[in-house]
């Protein structure tokens, strides 16, 4: 049922007159009756422009692209590729056609903001929305998105995730194309096994996002498959779920920025001096762990062999070179655009998984001695 203006009103005891000076802000209102009415929008899920049912089905020319940090390559590339199918070539006279205005919202990682750009891109009657990047493993958070996105689709938004898994309840989204981190983290430790590594230290993410969880699941496959955590075993567990006290001492979660990489690799040193490679959550965590390396007087790759993940532009540039798991993220950010433009047919199911590449550089070699 169609929210309408008058329902705002009543909900915020107020007139429809004073419903419409504070949404339209041409007429000067009391702080707290204002405050009062957009927490009646909020609560209304109320859509702006839309008080016919008919307006609010429909979509405008505005598509969003959900980031958690803009000035962070792995963001800024599949934003900036999603937003080149979005935009169109044009045909250069200035006049539009079938494009589409692109907007990039920037989260902070904050599951709260994530909502909240949401809400906005529904009362904009957005004709569709990307959201890149992991997901927040919080069950109240994913049943807030999962509401929120089905609202969305409703009014018929293209709901498209880029560089996540599908949600518990995913039947809102159009697609999902997840990255293959948990086969990633993987094939990476197992390189660095089959070199002769057995102590290995991790560097990882944030413990509540699902790119943490998955690339830390294969990094401890492959860890437990060769016998490296001798005092545990069995399945993969979850961040903060416990495991073996080898696998929790080489372990260290922070941010997915270089200061976080530093501290990192600075107390997996402090806890096993005797590592010879650290696995970083991705690359720039992995240059602020080359930095801790180098500040103990250690060399890389004779003392302690470093690996990152994601393969952004800089990894091949670093002396040495980085070894990484390449994401082909500039593909999987035009996919993401061309579905959200309608322009390509969705995957069976919904769900594509998009495989992840090994790049063996400079940065790894066999263990000294």
């Amino acid at each position: 049922m169609t929210v309408t203006l008058a329902d705002v009103a009543a909900r915020a005891r107020v007139s429809p007159a004073t419903v419409s000076r504070v949404l339209n802000g041409n007429y000067p209102v009391a702080a707290s009756t204002r405050e009062r009415v957009l927490r009646a929008v909020d609560d209304l899920d109320y859509v702006l422009n839309g008080p016919a049912s008919s307006l609010a089905a429909a979509t405008s020319d505005l598509i969003g692209i959900l980031v958690n940090d803009i000035a962070d390559p792995f963001f800024g590339i599949m934003a900036g590729a999603a937003q080149s199918e979005i935009g169109g070539p044009g045909d250069g006279s200035g006049r539009a056609g079938g494009e589409k205005l692109a907007i990039v919202c920037n989260t902070g990682g904050t599951p709260e903001r994530e909502l909240t750009y949401l809400t906005l891109l529904q009362r904009q009657r957005a004709a569709a929305v990307v959201l890149t990047g992991g997901a927040v493993e919080d069950p109240a958070h994913q049943a807030a998105m999962s509401a929120k996105l089905a609202k969305l689709a409703d009014a018929g938004t293209r709901v498209v995730l880029c560089g996540r898994p599908p949600l518990p309840d995913s039947a809102s989204v159009l697609a999902a194309l997840a990255f293959d981190n948990r086969g990633g983290g993987r094939r990476l430790t197992e390189h660095l096994i089959s070199l002769g590594h057995r102590s290995i230290g991790y560097a990882a993410g944030p413990l509540e996002r699902t790119t943490t969880r998955h690339r830390l699941e294969g990094h401890h496959e492959a860890m437990r498959a060769a016998g490296l955590y001798g005092d545990g075993g069995g399945a993969a567990a979850a961040p903060g779920d416990g495991g073996s006290r080898t696998e929790e001492r080489l372990t260290v979660h922070g941010s997915y920025d270089r200061s976080s990489g530093y501290d990192a690799t600075v107390e997996l040193l402090r806890r096993e001096p005797g590592i010879t490679a650290v696995v970083a959550a991705n690359d720039t965590v992995a240059l602020g762990a080359a930095a801790a390396i180098r500040d103990r007087g250690l060399r890389i790759p004779e003392d302690v062999s470093v690996a990152g993940f994601d393969d952004l532009p800089f990894s091949v540039d670093v002396v040495p070179a980085l070894t990484t798991v390449r994401l082909p993220l500039f593909e999987a950010g035009a996919r993401a655009g061309r579905l959200a433009m309608g322009k390509e047919t969705p995957p069976p199911g919904g769900i594509a998984t998009i495989p992840a590449e090994l790049m063996v550089r400079g940065s790894t070699a066999a263990p000294r001695g």
